[in-house]
């Protein structure tokens, strides 16, 4: 079948379009944070309103997170973290472990039985109102539709926020030999994500959380080679900006053990 996205030049456009960079100082995790508080407690209540506009929790002192901002105006517009196991105490559960202890098919994939240096969990995905204003997406932090592969009025459409989000969360996972990404999403936000080539599959049953959610384990390395020659473009270019910024403030990466050197 003819995937749509190979019709578009998605490196081009994402790069037109947005920018996308580790929040590695104090500003950009704010610039996160703010996106987070806009979406999870004002837009969606979820999370309690701050007063300080800061969305944050006890994982985030372990996480690394990426921020998307649209190019022209460098508005943040949406953002997404990977939560680290922790040095300190390797064993200490990832969310998904405890809120999924009692779904996730052992048989299929058991994240107790991974080594804690390769797993990680992907979470608070959020966009800002603006860019998810379409019938159904404004009580869901994002949201990717069967339209976003549709052409309308001759024009191919394809969701660069989310891709361009979860392609962030991959690539620091290969950047860092962190292959097992955990997922807790929608179903069917999942199979969309496996419909463009993601290595995703669902690990157990569903559970209620702010909806129905699956537990999910995505591969690093895996989805990269799946990819379809204009989304892995689109990849290298993420990947790329992403080592640079690592690179070039390696202090702000003191809770893992770097591989970029």
């Amino acid at each position: 079948m003819n995937d749509p996205s190979d019709n578009i030049d998605l490196a081009e456009a994402f790069q037109r379009l947005f920018e996308i960079a580790p929040a590695l100082d104090s500003a950009s995790l704010a610039a996160v944070y703010g996106v987070r508080h806009e979406v999870y407690c004002r837009d969606l209540g979820w999370e309690p309103l701050r007063e300080n506009g800061q969305e944050s929790d006890e994982y985030d002192r372990h996480s690394l997170h990426c921020l998307l901002t649209r190019r022209d105006t460098r508005e943040a517009i949406g953002c997404i973290r990977v939560i680290l196991t922790r040095a300190e105490d390797p064993d200490y559960p990832l969310p998904m472990e405890d809120s999924c202890r009692d779904v996730i098919d052992r048989s299929i994939a058991d994240p107790v039985a991974m080594s804690r240096d390769t797993i990680c969990e992907v979470s608070r995905l959020a966009v800002i109102n603006a860019y998810r204003q379409r019938k159904g997406e404004t009580a869901a932090p994002v949201s990717i539709s069967d339209d976003d592969f549709t052409p309308r009025d001759g024009v191919q459409r394809f969701p660069y926020i989310p891709v361009s989000l979860y392609l962030s969360a991959i690539a620091i996972g290969n950047l860092f030999g962190i292959d097992n990404l955990l997922v807790l999403t929608e179903p069917r936000l999942a199979n969309h994500f496996s419909r463009i080539g993601f290595y995703i599959h669902q690990i157990g049953g569903t559970i209620e959380h702010r909806g129905t959610r699956a537990p999910s384990l995505l591969s690093a390395s895996k989805t990269v080679p799946g990819l379809r020659p204009a989304m892995q473009a689109l990849y290298a270019v993420i990947e790329s900006k992403l080592e640079t910024a690592f690179r070039e403030h390696p202090s702000a990466l003191r809770q893992l053990p770097p591989k970029i050197t």
